[in-house]
């Protein structure tokens, strides 16, 4: 090897190194926090097709209604018709959907009926948080990761999506269940954890299209009062997004996960001239 290409390995690994230091991986920014990843990103209950479909995949599960019939599979795994997961599209579109799973894979066809070729999968929860840290990866250029445990923190349960976000750490709690099935406990789970986390910004981000001020407005104002003794006030940043302290965002996926979360990136890093 000659001297000159040793010395353009060499000026290329410092280039790399000055790199990793201006912009420090997830795990780094955890473990200065004193965070260190326990678990994270487990396969089981995974609705993921083989990786030549995964972009197909992703750009489907941008759809609202596709989402919404991905759950009413899972729902019916062991056995459904057309009917049984037609709630949120026409049933033309559904029958796509259908043939769609089946040609890569996720459902098998028995006599007239239809089932979900895996038997781990239980709940949408999993595969919606990776849809999510698969649009801040695609869309957002941002290192994410989810389903993450950490060892030896007083604030238990699983963080669902965490991400490196400005030389800083983003927190998001991910629902795939309308507002009347979240819990007041579930919001103070998540203020607790942005308490220990101390993340620069979260996000409580519900896969509806429903309303926000209805029901989980309230529950935050009454969960900040019990948490802290504080009345810090949830004000609206734009349609059904709600912010806390210009930090904190709710929010729903009306029109889109992607639409919403980039209203929310822009108004964070716009605020200081706002």
């Amino acid at each position: 090897m000659s001297g000159e290409l040793l010395r353009e390995i060499e000026r290329l690994k410092e280039k790399i190194k000055k790199l990793e230091l201006a912009s420090p991986s997830l795990e780094m920014l955890l473990k200065r926090r004193g965070f260190i990843i326990h678990t994270k990103e487990p396969e089981e209950g995974l609705l993921l097709p083989s990786k030549e479909h995964i972009d197909s995949y992703y750009e489907n599960m941008k759809k609202y209604s596709f989402r919404i019939f991905l759950r009413d599979v899972i729902k019916h795994a062991k056995g459904f018709r057309l009917r049984d997961v037609s709630r949120y599209a026409t049933e033309e579109v559904t029958k796509q959907y259908i043939d769609y799973l089946v040609s890569i894979g996720l459902v098998q066809k028995r006599d007239d009926s239809f089932y979900l070729a895996s038997s781990s999968v239980v709940t949408f929860g999993e595969t919606l948080e990776w849809f999510v840290a698969e649009t801040l990866k695609r869309e957002f250029s941002m290192d994410a990761c989810w389903g993450i445990k950490f060892r030896g923190r007083e604030v238990g349960g699983d963080y669902d999506l965490l991400a490196a976000f400005e030389k800083g750490i983003m927190y998001m709690e991910i629902k795939s269940s309308p507002p009347r099935q979240v819990y007041d406990r579930e919001v103070r789970a998540f203020l607790l954890r942005v308490r220990d986390l101390c993340p620069e910004m979260a996000i409580f981000l519900m896969d509806t299209h429903l309303r926000m001020k209805d029901k989980m407005v309230p529950m935050f104002e009454e969960e900040l009062k019990n948490i802290d003794s504080q009345t810090d006030k949830v004000e609206r940043l734009h349609a059904e997004i709600f912010s806390i302290n210009k930090r904190v965002f709710i929010t729903n996926t009306k029109p889109s996960v992607e639409a919403n979360i980039s209203t929310i990136l822009s108004h964070f890093l716009r605020r200081r001239c706002l």
